[in-house]
């Protein structure tokens, strides 16, 4: 709840940037994804969003330019897909997917979410 609020409070005056530290830190899976559907809204209205996050899946799903960062210096940065780039292309393995727990959790609680299921497949490596 109080992730929200300090979000409803960023917007206020309708912002053309916001600044997000970590806004899911802490938060439920759920509460995530809300918090997911929060940032797309606000991109998709044309506010340029500045998130901070350590988790990476987070970052592939929101974000159209991503820098990296270690020990305080930014070592790459781009598009995901300029990112990709920098390694070599991926094997193609059978690998069986067992659900997350993250997806257990949805599930149970009755999540109707359109993109929970696109949300929690990112992080495990599913493009979509």
């Amino acid at each position: 709840m109080r992730r929200r609020l300090d979000i409803a409070m960023s917007l206020i005056g309708n912002p053309p940037v916001i600044f997000l530290d970590e806004p899911t830190s802490g938060l439920d899976p759920e509460a995530r994804l809300e918090v997911w559907n929060s940032v797309r809204e606000l991109a998709g209205r044309g506010t340029t969003v500045l998130l901070t996050t350590q988790y990476l899946d987070e970052a592939e799903q929101l974000a159209d330019r991503i820098a990296i960062l270690h020990e305080g210096q930014i070592i790459a940065n781009g598009t995901l897909a300029e990112l990709k780039q920098l390694f070599p292309p991926a094997q193609v393995e059978y690998v069986e997917k067992q659900s997350s727990l993250a997806e257990i959790f949805l599930a149970i609680i009755g999540s109707d979410r359109n993109d929970s299921n696109a949300g929690m497949a990112s992080a495990h490596g599913t493009d979509d």
